[in-house]
């Protein structure tokens, strides 16, 4: 879907450099996945320049998330999972904030497109078993291979595709969800003309937003946990 306005494609226009409008114009999620992890790490740096006891506003939020979704994941993965925390609590953050910028006219959700999800579904994938070799060393092909040996030639086929077939469903889900929104708001505003009609989908983007990046922040704890769990 071709956006009639965006914001940072018109600045990379300004420039009068003819390669970055070109990069602009064919990777707009590229800019605006980079202006979320500008805005992530500013953010993540001024929460935590003057950590006190008494915690200030921003150093109150940032604690009251990261708390509550480390509590989620200790939950389902025991303590053990809390070191692998920081991995998926920095894709929650990023994929959250991805999806409310597409909120902001002129801006353009990074998780509309496939380039991004993918790349986040890979990371889940590439750390999951980076996990299971981690906590089962060479054992972790048990998990593969079925409870007893002789069923291994009909399992391993099967557990090779459920787990191949985990990066085409997180990647998907959140790519189909965030783009057919972006589609909404734009048949909104094209019919409607004005930026108040469209806002009751937008105020239900919000809802949205955080729907899709905690569904795959759950399924990643999941994934997480199987890799964890020793094999039976």
């Amino acid at each position: 879907m071709e956006h009639p306005y965006l914001f940072l494609v018109k600045l990379a226009d300004l420039t009068g450099i003819k390669w970055v409008g070109y990069f602009a114009h064919a990777y707009p999620h590229v800019l605006y996945s980079w202006l979320v992890m500008i805005f992530l790490i500013t953010a993540g740096h001024l929460a935590a320049r003057h950590l006190s006891m008494i915690p200030l506003k921003a150093q109150n939020v940032f604690e009251t998330v990261i708390e509550g979704l480390e509590e989620f994941m200790v939950d389902i993965t025991g303590d053990e999972g809390r070191r692998f925390f920081p991995v998926l609590g920095t894709v929650f953050l990023y994929i959250f904030v991805c999806n409310l910028i597409g909120l902001i006219p002129g801006f353009f959700p990074p998780t509309a497109s496939y380039n991004t999800t993918l790349a986040c579904a890979l990371t889940v994938f590439g750390a999951t078993h980076y996990i299971g070799f981690k906590c089962h060393g060479a054992k972790y092909y048990k998990h593969f291979i079925g409870p007893v040996w002789w069923m291994a030639p009909l399992m391993l086929p099967i557990e090779l595709i459920g787990h191949f077939s985990r990066v085409l469903s997180l990647s998907l889900r959140l790519f189909g969800n965030m783009s057919g929104h972006e589609l909404v708001l734009a048949i909104f505003f094209a019919l409607a003309g004005a930026f108040f009609a469209p806002l009751p989908i937008m105020a239900m983007g919000i809802f949205v937003s955080f729907v899709q990046a905690f569904v795959f922040f759950m399924l990643s704890i999941m994934y997480f946990a199987g890799a964890m769990e020793h094999a039976h």
